[in-house]
């Protein structure tokens, strides 16, 4: 059941996008923190699924995306999990933290197919 959804949607993706830009997580890090949440999803499991349909571009793990402004660039050092909207100090922009660092994973995936 699941690897079917993870077809379905892979495809979709595919099918809209050339180029995919995702974060190289460490899932084995992620699990010891959560646990079975992390575990039961099975993203490692989808990603290579999607690579097969696309291409995926994998953004370094320590690329602070949800850190760094979209709008300015400048990097908030003091940004916690539990902090969902992100709001620069540098040039005011308020956003959604989760938008925010899908916006900088595209700008630094795109960069390097340059």
């Amino acid at each position: 059941q699941r690897k079917d959804y993870f077809h379905k949607l892979s495809n979709r993706l595919a099918e809209k996008y050339e180029t995919i830009f995702i974060e190289d997580l460490n899932m084995r890090a992620m699990k010891r923190l959560w646990g079975r949440k992390v575990s039961d999803l099975s993203f490692s499991e989808f990603v290579k699924i999607l690579e097969y349909k696309t291409v995926v571009v994998k953004i370094d793990r320590f690329y602070p995306s949800s850190k760094t402004c979209s709008g300015c660039g400048a990097v908030k050092e003091d940004l916690d999990l539990k902090t969902r909207v992100y709001e620069c100090e540098s040039c005011n922009l308020v956003i959604d933290r989760d938008y925010n660092a899908s916006i900088n994973i595209h700008r630094v995936g795109a960069s390097t197919l340059k």
